[in-house]
């Protein structure tokens, strides 16, 4: 292991934001990861970078987690077990699966990011989330170094949420992701968003797992600009859900306002369009701004500070709940 000091995270965040660890170390084992924790108490623990904003330097020994390996666990008729260590890449996880024929990951393709980090967050696009293919992760308690298994339900897994978000935040690091994927029979999810209209253009009307895939990489290559040219988190709001009162009350002024129905009391209506509505899309303040085409997209135009965007962020929330009456989160994590 290589510890450097005063080590710029710019390459290690898609926003891009030029911030300093005080030190600074990869591990690309479990043995390593276990030598770091025991001889270091404080500590920042750094996965892809994708799911953050950093607003100042990292006081402290940042642990970039670079563990790597695919390996199938079990398989039968209809199921298989892949199990993928935390520092692989998402998006060639999602590819690598696609290209063995295993079933369920293909909408959540082009999401940045490592695995590991993928239950934290329970990322989800086009109408799937991490938690309906995921099986078990293996997890590293950060006091003792001792290996834990939680399968689905000890995750606690809401909308953008999990247990590692909450009553364990920081206490665990995730080393591997095991999913359980279909082998055929595969239930394709091609009903949420404009997956159904991209297919339609290419004339596809019994798609593979490939196509499905591929028509979500071009729904959002055509929305989301890439974070080597153009930084940025993905989306930075959660879609916010609220009550069929308030909705109703919203509606009034807004009749073309859309929603999706999560209960019989409950409705998600799409930030991306609040934040249209109110102005924001296509905004820029100096090199912080609102993506042209996705007004979800906080952007980085070059040299934004993450106070600068975070200020852009905090902006658009006050200005939101002022119009609509509605609150809006960050999903992203603000450092």
């Amino acid at each position: 292991m290589i510890f450097e000091t005063d080590f710029s995270l710019q390459p290690f965040n898609t926003f891009g934001i030029n911030a300093l660890a005080k030190q600074f170390v990869a591990v690309h084992s479990k043995e390593e990861l276990a030598t770091v924790l025991q001889n270091h108490n404080d500590i920042f623990i750094l996965g892809g970078g994708s799911n953050m904003l950093l607003t100042k330097n990292i006081d402290k020994l940042v642990v970039h987690v670079d563990l790597k390996g695919i390996e199938i666990v079990d398989t039968n008729d209809d199921f298989v077990w892949v199990k993928a260590q935390a520092g692989e890449n998402w998006h060639q996880f999602v590819l690598y699966c696609i290209e063995k024929n295993y079933g369920g990951l293909e909408n959540l393709s082009l999401i940045p990011g490592n695995v590991g980090t993928t239950p934290i967050q329970n990322i989800g696009a086009y109408g799937v989330e991490i938690k309906d293919t995921f099986f078990c992760c293996e997890a590293m308690e950060i006091a003792t170094q001792k290996l834990v298994t939680f399968d689905k339900e000890s995750c606690a897994f809401g909308y953008r949420e999990s247990i590692f978000k909450n009553e364990l935040k920081n206490q665990y690091i995730i080393t591997s992701v095991t999913f359980k994927l279909t082998k055929k029979n595969h239930k394709l999810n091609t009903s949420y968003g404009a997956i159904e209209e991209e297919l339609a253009k290419q004339n596809i009307s019994n798609p593979s797992l490939k196509e499905v895939s591929n028509a979500v990489i071009a729904i959002r290559q055509s929305k989301l600009p890439d974070p080597k040219e153009l930084g940025n988190s993905g989306s930075f709001f959660k879609n916010p859900i609220v009550s069929k009162q308030i909705y109703e009350q919203v509606k009034l002024k807004y009749p073309n306002m859309p929603h999706y129905p999560v209960s019989e009391t409950e409705v998600k209506v799409p930030a991306g369009w609040l934040i249209e509505q109110a102005g924001f899309k296509g905004k820029r303040f100096g090199d912080a701004g609102i993506h042209k085409n996705q007004a979800l997209v906080l952007v980085n135009y070059g040299t934004a500070t993450g106070t600068e965007i975070l200020e852009v962020a905090q902006n658009i929330q006050k200005t939101i709940l002022e119009q609509f009456g509605i609150s809006i989160e960050a999903e992203v994590n603000i450092i």
